[in-house]
């Protein structure tokens, strides 16, 4: 059974940092691009970074670059955000993601975990 289970997110003054973390079992983590996205009340959820199976490949939303990396512990079947320079508008649930093709092709998603970014 797929799992992924988020933590680190919480209440962080505008320019502070954060570390997200998404512990996955169930597949051969290794093996499969993770993501992170991110909803904010009344919008869309959206893509906030990818980082590919072999860490080589990373993709971010334009409204994160230079602010937010993605990295990924293949030994402890992790996946992470590094959040630095946080805003207002990164106020959002944060999920994880990993896109699986068994017979057909399925997302799974993690429970999210919190991130408001407020003075």
């Amino acid at each position: 059974q797929v799992q992924l289970v988020e933590s680190g997110g919480g209440l962080v003054q505008p320019g502070g940092s954060l570390r997200l973390s998404c512990v996955t079992s169930g597949f051969t983590f290794s093996s499969y691009a993770m993501s992170w996205y991110r909803q904010a009340p009344g919008k869309e959820r959206e893509l906030v970074a990818t980082m590919g199976s072999g860490s080589a490949y990373t993709n971010y939303a334009e409204s994160v670059k230079g602010r937010f990396t993605i990295s990924r512990d293949n030994a402890k079947n992790t996946v992470y955000l590094q959040m630095n320079s946080l805003k207002p508008e990164d106020t959002a649930v944060y999920y994880c993601n990993v896109r699986i093709a068994w017979t057909v092709v399925k997302d799974y998603w993690g429970q999210g975990t919190q991130v408001t970014v407020s003075s």
